[in-house]
């Protein structure tokens, strides 16, 4: 047999020509063994293709629902997507595709939540008043409304303003003046949203400009009174809403007033945070009236310019308050005159627990004022008291009370030029609560689940 000839018992020497090797099945190179895709996988891949077209997901399973999901392109239009494709895979992939951090535990593990969220509040951010056209917001109110819980707005942005140029003659010369048509500059108005979004439960709120550069000015980081008028006509408006933080934002007396007028009766608001403003004994006074005309739970009026007259309003209110659990006044004037103000009230409270007045410039009166209530009462758990000059005298009578106390677990007197062994003193009773309550625990899960067992 010739040696290029091949019979079919023959074995071929690997060293031959490689194309007598050869099997003829096709010359096709993209060519493959694999079995071809099924019946169903083709439908499905045909529903990914033309889902903007005909969205849907009828009659498949949910595993088919989430092949389809893996595969659906992330820039569909939300009006196809919002109330069709449901929390899951998707979502998920639209929220790493757009944001690089993507934490969704802070959304109650909802993919879809976190994206409808952060997604309304980039437009609001973004929006420039007489630029940004409201229907680019209302659009989404359909969309997103019954995913919203929660809106955190880091900055609003004001109007572009355009310099108007009046020409002033002085004898021969022609000048050209600058000037901005009038002093107060709007921003996004609430009023046209919060009480659409029938599912909001919290909205943190700050006026200001992020990146503002070499353009700062000092209104770009305050609110208007028009702004305040708005967005006090939202939130009573948002009747889910029980969280309202509106910080740094130069809030004022006045504007203080108009906002919790506005949140009188309100019937969800239970924790409010005006910190790091400039309200003073007016708008506190308007604070002590919300305390009794509300649920409110958390009250934080840090950093502003409360001094004891308003102090004394918010002691008046705490003395008949039934709902209040934390106060925190830090970083504000009360000096001695708010801080026994507050601790006589606390003599007839017997609800609050946490107490923060801290940096107040009280001294040795409010220590001991505040002694009087260690004594007798027993829902207190937190106090904060550093960074006043309360001196020896304040620290023993703080030390005399503790050796009476069994429910305090935190105690800050740091900077308050307490002797250190009264600090330690207190510090070692803190520490025997802590562990005192946290025997007592272990007892009352163990009571709690005997009681449900029973029932």
């Amino acid at each position: 047999m010739p040696r290029s000839a091949y019979s079919p018992g023959s074995k071929l020497n690997p060293a031959d020509d490689y194309s007598k090797m050869r099997r003829i099945i096709a010359e096709d190179p993209n060519w493959s063994l694999a079995i071809v895709a099924s019946l169903s996988n083709l439908c499905l891949q045909s529903i990914v293709k033309n889902f903007e077209k005909k969205p849907t997901f009828e009659d498949l399973t949910a595993i088919q629902k989430d092949f389809v999901q893996e595969r659906l392109s992330t820039s569909l239009p939300l009006r196809v997507t919002a109330n069709l494709i449901s929390d899951g895979v998707y979502w998920k992939r639209c929220c790493e595709q757009r944001w690089d951090l993507c934490d969704v535990s802070h959304y109650g593990h909802s993919w879809k939540r976190q994206f409808f969220e952060r997604h309304l509040e980039n437009i609001i951010e973004l929006f420039i008043p007489d630029v940004t056209e409201t229907k680019t917001v209302l659009a989404m109110v359909p969309l997103c409304r019954n995913y919203v819980k929660r809106l955190d707005i880091s900055q609003l942005l004001p109007p572009v303003k355009e310099p108007q140029e009046e020409e002033v003659e002085y004898g021969s010369e022609l000048t050209i003046d600058n000037e901005y048509d009038g002093p107060s500059m709007d921003h996004f108005d609430f009023n046209i949203l919060l009480n659409k979004l029938t599912n909001l439960e919290e909205l943190h709120l700050v006026y200001r400009v992020k990146q503002c550069g070499m353009n700062f000015e000092w209104k770009m980081f305050e609110m208007t009174n028009r702004d305040c008028e708005s967005l006090a006509r939202a939130l009573k408006s948002c009747k889910t809403l029980k969280l309202l933080r509106l910080h740094q934002s130069h809030i004022e007396d006045q504007q203080c007033r108009v906002l919790v007028k506005h949140l009188l009766d309100h019937p969800s608001l239970r924790e409010l945070n005006f910190s790091h403003n400039l309200i003073g004994d007016k708008g506190a006074r308007a604070i002590g009236k919300l305390l009794n005309r509300s649920k409110l739970e958390i009250l934080n009026i840090s950093d502003n310019n409360i001094t004891g007259l308003g102090a004394k309003a918010i002691a008046n209110a705490l003395s008949k308050n039934s709902t209040l659990l934390s106060l925190n006044l830090r970083l504000n004037r009360l000096r001695d005159e708010g801080g026994e103000a507050i601790g006589k009230a606390l003599l007839s409270n017997n609800v609050l627990r946490h107490l923060h007045l801290g940096a107040n410039d009280v001294t040795t009166p409010t220590a001991i004022a505040l002694s009087k209530v260690l004594f007798q009462n027993i829902t207190l758990r937190s106090i904060n008291l550093s960074c006043n000059n309360l001196g020896a005298d304040g620290g023993k009578a703080l030390e005399e009370a503790m050796s009476h106390n069994s429910s305090i677990t935190e105690c800050d007197i740091h900077l308050t030029e307490v002797d250190e062994k009264h600090v330690a003193f207190i510090n070692q009773v803190v520490w025997n609560n802590q562990k005192a309550k946290e025997q007592k625990r272990p007892a009352q899960e163990s009571k709690t689940k005997t009681c449900s067992t029973l029932q």
